[in-house]
This record gives structure tokens, C-alpha cells and sequence, in this order.
């Protein structure tokens, strides 16, 4: 039996005998580390160092600090509020709470109108209508060039001019329009419209889940389940039955035009009305340019295509056009929702009891400045990142799939 030799050449390289870890400053993942933990401790020093400076200067003012005004008594005069509130029992805390309620509602209807109308200009901009494709351009660059607050100040001085109570215009009747705001008939709520309301959101969900599982379907079989049917269900008939069941409420609240004032009925303010109109149209020349934008970038093959196969216009913006052009609309959209978010803060111009007047008269009265500041940050702060967070998972939800 002969022994097989190897040759040394043919074998791999030796491997070195390991030795302890050694740390140079040459490693570049070392460097690395030390430089976080350097910029991280600057960052916290220089953050104490403020805050014990500001303590001590505050402390030989002998100015409050704290959070503890929040349960004292406001006497805040607030003249619209989602939630109860009452200036002479209710505490700053209480009036914090409207003003953020008030700053949400404003954001949330900014946005969805914002939506709408800059959705709508920017499709009409394309159109092959000379004259409406012009009216848009027209209104896209006189919007959006003139300032906000410029906005806010001449639709406010606008409805100021309206006629009074006394001569308030009879829009349709019950409703009537002053300068005032606008007085409209009030649904007498009962519980009956709750478990209405609650019987809808749930037939909302189902529909919801009930699409997705058709689509799934769709996908693996071609075929595509009937939703509409309990759609119709969950959403008309449900709610009806509940509200039939429960006695079928339904009164409503007339406003009366007295010789100063409305009594009865809802109302919106002027301010709200002045804030909306002029956060609307000025962000909804922006949205307009992005959807204009997003519509174009998608290739011209795709419309070529559709026509092809015999869809009309609209149907081919609907399903092959602007599923493709979200991909470019979203991120930019996002920025305009942050804006119409943000902007609510120039409520305080035109008096709107939004969130910066309230905390603005707060500070006033309290002297606790960098308190409410700070708070007026830390709410815009979570407005922000929440409509971020959900416009990056919505913008990768409808991402498309490559294989």
C-alpha cells in the first residue's frame, strides 16, 4: 500500500493562529463608535447645560416653572370647543385639550379638502378644453403666489362685510349666512345615532375586508367575488335596521334669526370659515401641480394602450393612470398635508381659538412661557410624525411589485 503524497502548493493558505482582539485607531469601525458616543454626549451635555441654566435663571427670577398651572382654573374665554368647556370651572389643561381638538379639526378637513380640490384642478389642468386648462393654470399661479396669511386676512375681511343678523341671506331654508358665520339645522343626537354611527364603522370594516379577500381571490382565481351586496348590507341596511329599532329619531334644530343673534342650531364662525378657505386654496394650488405632475410622468404607451383595448378616458385615469402616477404624487403630497397642518397655527391672526392662541393667552397669564412653548411644540411635533408615519406606510403599500 503506497502513501499519497500532497503538494504543499496544492493545499490553501494557512490560517494565522488567533490572537487577542487588538483595537487600533486605524479600524474604522472604532473610529466610528467613538465619534458617535462623542456627538452623543455633546448633544447631552449641551442639552443639560441649557436646561440647568434656564432652571437657575428662572429660580433667581423667582418665576413658576413646572407643569402645575395645568390644573388651575383657566378663565379662558373659548368661543368654539368640540368638548364641554366652561372658562370659569374648567382648568388650563381642559383648554389645552380644546385647542388641540380644534387644531386636528382643522388639519383633518384642510387635508381632505385640500385633497379634493387640488386633485380636481390638477386632472382639469390636462384637460383638452382650452379654456379650463387655463382657468387652472390661471388659478394654480395666482394661489399659490400670493402668502397664506394674505389668504387668511382677505377672505376673514371678506365675510366681515356680509350682511348682518338682522339681514341675514336665506340661503336655503333654515340656513342663513351673516357676518356672523353660517347658521345651519342641528341633528338632535340621541342614542339611537350612535349605534347607528357604530353599526356604519363596522359595516366600513367589513367592507374593507371583505374587498381585500375579493381582490385576493381575484388574483389566484381571475374571477372577482360580489362586494357590492354586502356593502349595501353593512353600510344602509344595518345601520337603518338599528336606527328604525331603536324609535327612528330624527329632529331637528332650526336656528331663529333674533334682532342681534341666532338662537338654535349649529353654527360656523367666520374664522373657521376664513382659516379653511384660505388654507384650502392656497394648498390646493400645490396638490395641483403634484397631481398634474404625477399624471404626466406616467408614459404616454399606458393611455395608448388602454385606448386600445376600448376603455374610455375616465376609466383609464382611474385604473391604469393614476395607480402608476401615486408613485411620483405621494411623497411630495406629503409635504403639502404637513404644510396644511402646520399653517393652522396662523388661526391666531384672525382670532380661530386654535391651539397656539389658547396656549398663547395661557402664557400670558401664567408667565410659564417656555411650558406652553414647549407644548405647542411637542403637539405640531406629533401631528407631523403621525401624518408622515402614514403617508410612507401608505406610499409603500401601493408601492409597485417587480419580478
Amino acid at each position: 500500500m503506497s502513501s499519497t503524497s500532497i503538494d504543499p502548493r496544492m493545499s490553501g493558505p494557512r490560517r494565522a493562529p488567533r490572537k487577542g482582539i487588538t483595537l487600533s485607531w486605524a479600524d474604522p469601525r472604532l473610529r466610528a463608535i467613538v465619534w458617535q458616543v462623542v456627538i452623543v454626549g455633546l448633544i447631552l451635555g449641551g442639552i443639560w447645560f441649557l436646561a440647568a441654566t434656564t432652571a437657575a435663571n428662572l429660580a433667581e427670577r423667582r418665576i413658576a416653572t413646572g407643569f402645575g398651572f395645568l390644573e388651575s382654573t383657566a378663565r379662558i374665554p373659548i368661543g368654539e370647543f368640540l368638548i364641554p368647556y366652561d372658562p370659569a370651572v374648567n382648568t388650563y389643561g381642559r383648554a389645552f385639550a380644546v385647542g388641540i381638538l380644534n387644531t386636528l379639526l382643522v388639519s383633518v378637513i384642510g387635508v381632505i379638502l385640500t385633497t379634493l380640490l387640488g386633485t380636481f384642478v390638477g386632472i382639469a389642468s390636462l384637460s383638452g378644453n382650452w379654456l379650463l386648462s387655463r382657468l387652472c393654470y390661471a388659478y394654480v399661479e395666482v394661489m399659490r403666489d400670493i402668502p397664506l396669511l394674505l389668504h387668511l386676512l382677505f377672505w376673514y375681511a371678506i365675510l366681515l362685510t356680509l350682511p348682518t343678523v338682522r339681514e341675514a341671506m336665506v340661503l336655503i331654508p333654515g340656513v342663513f349666512l351673516s357676518n356672523s358665520g353660517l347658521k345651519v339645522p342641528l341633528l338632535v343626537w340621541e342614542p339611537a345615532h350612535s349605534w347607528a354611527a357604530l353599526a356604519f364603522a363596522a359595516g366600513c370594516i367589513a367592507t374593507y375586508v371583505a374587498g381585500r379577500r375579493a381582490t385576493r381571490i381575484q388574483n389566484a382565481t381571475g374571477v372577482r367575488p360580489r362586494v357590492w351586496p354586502l356593502a349595501v348590507g353593512a353600510l344602509v341596511v344595518l345601520p337603518g335596521l338599528i336606527w328604525l329599532a331603536l324609535g327612528a329619531p330624527f329632529t331637528l334644530e332650526m336656528p331663529v334669526k333674533g334682532r342681534f343673534r341666532f338662537d338654535g342650531g349649529g353654527a360656523i364662525t367666520p374664522e373657521f370659515m376664513a382659516l379653511m378657505i384660505g388654507l384650502v386654496l392656497y394648498h390646493s394650488a400645490f396638490a395641483a401641480e403634484i397631481v398634474r405632475s404625477g399624471i404626466q410622468s406616467v408614459p404616454s404607451g399606458q393611455w395608448e394602450a388602454g385606448g386600445a383595448l376600448g376603455l374610455k378616458r375616465g376609466t383609464m385615469l382611474r385604473q391604469i393612470v393614476l395607480p402608476q402616477a401615486l408613485r411620483v404624487i405621494i411623497p411630495p403630497m406629503t409635504s403639502t398635508y404637513l404644510g396644511v397642518a402646520k399653517n393652522s397655527s396662523l388661526a391666531v391672526a384672525i382670532g380661530y381659538p386654535d391651539l397656539v392662541s389658547i396656549m398663547n393667552t395661557t402664557l400670558n397669564q401664567t408667565g410659564q412661557a417656555i411650558e406652553g412653548i414647549a407644548m405647542i411644540m411637542a403637539v405640531y411635533l406629533t401631528i407631523s410624525l403621525a401624518i408622515s408615519l402614514f403617508m410612507n406606510w401608505y406610499n409603500a403599500h401601493i408601492a409597485l411589485v417587480e419580478r
